[in-house]
C-alpha cells in the first residue's frame, strides 16, 4: 500500500491491514490455548474442590432436616 492510497481512504487502509493481521493472530492464539489440555493437578483440584462441596452440602442436609415448614 503506497501513500497515495492511504490517502486517498483516509488512512483505513492501513488500519484494516493492521485490524485483519492482530484479528488472525490473536484467533490462532485462542485456538492454541483452546487445544491445551488442562494440567492434571488443575483437575485434582477441581475434584478436590468438588468432593468437598459435596461434604458441606450433605452436612447442612443432615443439620437441617426437612420437616415441611
Amino acid at each position: 500500500m503506497t501513500k497515495r492510497d492511504i490517502q486517498l481512504n483516509g488512512g483505513a487502509g492501513f488500519d484494516n491491514d493492521v485490524n485483519t493481521g492482530v484479528s488472525a493472530k490473536l484467533r490462532h492464539f485462542y485456538q492454541s490455548v483452546q487445544e491445551e489440555g488442562i494440567p492434571d493437578r488443575f483437575m485434582s483440584l477441581l475434584e478436590r474442590l468438588e468432593k468437598a462441596e459435596q461434604a458441606s452440602e450433605h452436612v447442612l442436609a443432615v443439620r437441617m432436616p426437612t420437616n415441611g415448614r
